[in-house]
Order: C-alpha cells, then structure tokens, then sequence
C-alpha cells in the first residue's frame, strides 16, 4: 500500500465521473498520504470483515420505486 499521487487521483476521479482538477486532485493526495503511511505497516494482514457497518447499511435500505 503505497501513497497515491496526484495523477492516480486525478484519474480515478475521471474514471467515477467525477473529474477533478489537478490542484484538487494535488490536495487530495496530500490529505490522504498520512493514512496511506499509517497503514503500511499492516497492508495486506488486515481480514476483509472488519468494517461490517456498510454491510448493515447496504442491507437496511429500501429501495424506492
């Protein structure tokens, strides 16, 4: 797990539709860095199951018609 450079933002955010710019994209990457950093140390040894709230959520919703 590395830190994300502002091009590889820049082109996720075209890629969801939603371009940015790159000063934006430059300050993206800025602010996410520190818990990319964070992380490093266990990437990879982390189970997939341990955020089980978006699961719940997902389940919970009604869909409107």
């Amino acid at each position: 797990m590395t830190k994300p450079t502002a091009r590889q933002i820049k082109a996720l955010t075209e890629v969801s539709g939603l371009p940015a710019s790159d000063e934006v994209a430059e300050r993206i990457a800025n602010s996410i860095g520190p818990a990319f950093e964070g992380f490093a140390a266990v990437a990879g040894t982390l189970p997939f199951d341990l955020e089980p709230a978006t699961f719940l959520a997902v389940q919970n919703t009604k869909v409107a018609k």
